[in-house]
């Protein structure tokens, strides 16, 4: 934290020209003039003198406040840069180099409740004027986007079955029930279905999409085209031998229509450079959310999800993180894979979440806000811990055991 007033002149030198707007904004607030009313200068008309200045007041300090969290955030994002540059320098990276104290919390000036409460309400009023959103895609829109760009209907089958699948393909690469079933507590509450869209309940179906994350890993879109650029190949192969060993049959025929179903697939994710933001927009077009319908497919769902998840633990291994807990795998996916081992490092395990999200992701994120990188990953298990008694993740359990004695009886 700076101190002294070398540290109060680098504040104002910093944002002299935002102190400046602010200033402006208030001169302005307080003047009538001809120029199209602000909300605050809006509501500030309407009320008497004395609740106008305590209005005003109000806004100033709102005004500062946003300045010192803003200056909270641009050290947070120097000390970001510099960490990275000492990674690239090979050099340690120390407690120091966090910044250690959480963003500065707003103690100005409050508005009696009478007023706060009409000032609630004439926001709410402007927001209820301004166009809704347009709506996030759900699993109907991946459904009807792979049917319209690629003529894929996934392959649905019971959710047991596809639980199933995903232990059998979780236990060959070496992933333990504790770890997937804990990252599907967390992901899912311990409720999810295979075709579980953030947002919508996967019991009731109620609610709208929050983001594109589906399945039990709950893989964004961008996931499932990166994944697939990643394992498409094999997963093309591999359909073409079960074809091959269904003989001719129905299901020969229907496994080649599924692999080169999936090769045009991968042919469209590979039209695009293979870097993460290339494959976000990607995933934000007609032919990305066809692509992400995959998930739900009997066959290469659970092949999809259980590779992420091998992914992270490989990232880790090479890190010299062989053993992982469920909760370390969900840090991982939470915070990005190499973002997710420094947490968990001695010099970052103290140091607050901001340090390792990126600002509108900390306020999003009810979890990470307020903790430390230790305290994050405790909180990560303690809700496991309550999600592992939902009924999915207890059948998700059982299923695994069952897997895992079928397993032992063939070899």
């Amino acid at each position: 934290m700076r101190t002294g007033l070398c540290g109060h002149c680098d504040f104002w030198k910093r944002h002299s020209a935002a102190l400046g707007l602010i200033l402006g904004a208030l001169i302005i607030l307080m003047t009538p003039q001809a120029h199209a009313a602000s909300p605050e200068e809006t509501f500030a008309a309407s009320l008497g003198a004395s609740d106008r200045q305590t209005f005003r007041n109000y806004i100033a300090a709102r005004a500062f406040h946003d300045l010192t969290v803003n200056e909270y955030w641009g050290e947070v994002d120097e000390k970001r840069a510099l960490r990275r540059k000492k990674r690239k320098a090979r050099a340690t990276i120390t407690a120091k180099d966090y910044v250690n104290r959480f963003p500065p919390e707003y103690t100005g000036v409050q508005l009696p409740a009478n007023l706060a409460k009409r000032w609630a309400k004439f926001q709410e009023a402007q927001k209820e004027k301004k166009p809704p959103p347009e709506p996030r895609p759900g699993i109907e829109d991946f459904l009807a986007h792979a049917k319209q760009q690629f003529g894929f209907v996934p392959e649905r089958i019971p959710e047991r079955e596809f639980k199933r699948r995903y232990a059998k393909e979780a236990l060959s690469v070496g992933l333990t029930k504790d770890q997937v079933v804990r990252v599907y507590a967390l992901e899912t509450s311990g409720l999810g279905t295979a075709d579980m869209v953030a947002g919508i309940h996967p019991i009731t179906k109620k609610g709208t999409p929050i983001s594109t994350a589906i399945g039990y890993a709950q893989l964004l879109s961008a996931n499932s085209t990166s994944e697939l650029v990643k394992h498409g190949p094999d997963f093309i192969a591999r359909l073409k031998r079960m074809a091959k060993s269904a003989g001719n049959t129905d299901a020969s025929a229907r496994y080649e229509r599924k692999a080169a179903i999936l090769a045009r697939m991968l042919s469209v994710a590979k039209s695009v450079p293979n870097e993460w933001s290339r494959h976000m927009a990607l995933g934000r077009t007609a032919k990305g959310y066809g692509i992400h319908a995959i998930n739900v497919d009997g066959d290469i769902g659970p092949w999809l999800q259980v590779l992420k998840l091998e992914g992270l633990k490989k990232i880790a291994e090479k890190q010299g993180r062989p053993r992982l807990s469920g909760a370390e795998i969900e840090l991982m996916n939470l915070a990005g894979p190499m973002t997710g081992i420094e947490m968990m490092t001695p010099a970052a395990k103290n140091a607050p979440t901001t340090n390792f999200f990126a600002r509108s992701a900390y306020w999003r994120n009810t979890i990470v806000r307020g903790k430390s990188a230790s305290e994050l990953l405790k909180a990560l298990d303690q809700r496991m811990d309550t999600n592992l008694k939902n009924s999915g993740a207890v059948v998700f359990m059982e299923v695994f055991d069952e897997v895992a004695q079928d397993l032992r009886a063939e070899r």
